[in-house]
């Protein structure tokens, strides 16, 4: 499970959690423009915009969970089993794998516009990468400082939704998500106002009442409403400190600690990570599970135009800054 946001100060900034019970050994990934990136129906971009992101490298392949090209283009996919559903190749597509959708639009689309464009065309496939990778459930959040999309893959076929609130979890699919917001629309990051019954007096007994109501639990349902109230109501200035802080603290209302939730497995769902990209300088922004220290790797210190990509294992141990 994992929650995605897109938010903007001066600076357009985009970011998610990855929760799972397990690690795939992911890195942050630079791919310059001249890597070539081969895809499974359309050949091969030898040339193409240059991106980071977090990803599992395979066969010196960058499968990436999330990641921003170069011009301010954002994408992440998110778990959506049960509902995803990828078909076989088809005729007059542009036929992508589920596991290459993400560098595919992100090389070649400077911007939103040109991104839902080229989704009229689209047709996700079940291609696998390999027999030792299974099927990824996905759908897919894209953003920039314009707007957000929501893009999933389902049985009646490919849909593409406006993302108003620029936000995305994982079950059910988004119009449901979306709907579901209705439901709260009387909260507020304001005190309430009294109208239970005329003539019977309330008062408030302390701050924040006027969200009471906002979910608390860790499922994707709760996630996305509690993550669209707090990005939508958060507030802070323009500068990059402040502005990062901002986006974790946005992103960490979503957080999962370590034994609540418990897999059929025993194993325990936890906040693998937790990144930030500043879309607009292509600064790639993170913390791990047992790591609080933001860590920075800035994409534009490196050869964008080079031919290998650029890997960074994530630091992963705490970092405690002595005070005395």
């Amino acid at each position: 499970m994992c929650t995605a946001a897109a938010y903007k100060t001066k600076d357009f900034y985009f970011g998610r959690t990855l929760d799972n019970d397990f690690s795939y050994g992911e890195e942050i990934v630079i791919t310059p423009r001249n890597f070539p990136l081969s895809f499974t129906e359309t050949g091969t971009a030898e040339s193409h915009y240059a991106m980071i992101g977090m990803a599992h490298v395979e066969d010196n392949c960058p499968l990436y969970y999330e990641a921003v090209n170069e011009k301010g283009l954002c994408m992440a996919g998110l778990n959506f089993a049960g509902n995803a559903v990828y078909f076989d190749a088809a005729e007059g597509k542009n036929n992508i794998a589920h596991f290459e959708f993400i560098q595919w639009l992100l090389c070649r689309c400077s911007d939103l516009k040109e991104a839902k464009a080229l989704l009229q065309k689209i047709n996700i496939t079940a291609a696998r990468f390999s027999d030792k990778l299974p099927p990824a459930r996905l759908h897919w959040i894209i953003a920039d400082k314009s707007g957000a999309l929501t893009v999933e893959s389902v049985s009646e076929g490919l849909k593409v939704y406006d993302n108003p609130v620029g936000v995305l979890t994982n079950n059910p699919s988004f119009d449901k998500q979306l709907f579901n917001l209705n439901n709260y629309m009387g909260l507020s990051s304001k005190d309430p106002a009294n109208t239970f019954a005329k003539g019977l007096e309330l008062d408030k007994y302390c701050r924040g009442m006027g969200a009471m109501g906002l979910p608390g639990d860790l499922s994707s349902q709760s996630r996305f409403v509690r993550a669209a109230f707090v990005k939508m109501n958060s507030v802070s200035g323009d500068d990059e400190k402040e502005s990062v802080s901002q986006f974790f603290h946005i992103l960490n209302s979503v957080d999962q600690q370590r034994g609540c939730c418990v897999t059929e497995e025993g194993k325990y769902e936890i906040t693998i990570y937790t990144c930030c990209c500043n879309a607009d300088k292509g600064i790639y922004y993170y913390t791990s599970y047992d790591n609080h220290q933001i860590t920075a790797v800035d994409m534009r210190r490196e050869e964008l135009n080079g031919s290998e990509i650029i890997r960074y294992s994530p630091v992963a141990e705490e970092q405690i800054a002595p005070q005395n």
